[in-house]
């Protein structure tokens, strides 16, 4: 039953891994998709000929990146706390049945660093999507 648990435990940390990747790269593309599309319509916008409906565009995916930048990095802190409770599972397993000087318990926070470092890069991204078209809108 514990070789069942062990197989469990690792399956759910893959999946984890798959889903934390998914929302990663798709926050990355969305927010440099968003960005060309807005740097475009803020361009257009900015000419004398220009009408309502640039600014309009541009509002429209200044929200849908905040909704989407703020999906994802609830996801990404969903899945920390996931992985951090997946992993605590097994280090008692293995604590357990006297194997856990094989797995160094410090893992933990080498994850922890890796979700804030990939929330980072969304954060940034993402306010770099809304503020470039933002300048080239208004200056």
């Amino acid at each position: 039953m514990l070789k069942q648990v062990h197989d469990h435990i690792v399956s759910e940390l893959q999946q984890n891994a798959r889903t934390d990747t998914i929302f990663v790269v798709t926050a990355i593309a969305f927010n440099l998709i968003v960005l060309g599309i807005n740097s475009a319509v803020a361009g257009e916008a900015s000419e004398p000929h220009s009408n309502s409906s640039n600014d309009f565009i541009l509002v429209v995916f200044i929200a849908m990146s905040l909704l989407v930048n703020i999906i994802a990095t609830i996801a990404l802190n969903t899945g920390r706390k996931s992985r951090e409770k997946l992993v605590t599972g097994l280090l008692m397993m293995y604590r357990d049945n006297d194997v856990d000087q094989y797995y160094d318990a410090s893992l933990v926070e080498g994850y922890n660093k890796r979700y804030m470092l990939f929330n980072g890069v969304i954060i940034s991204l993402a306010v770099t999507s809304i503020l470039v078209p933002l300048i080239i809108r208004f200056l």
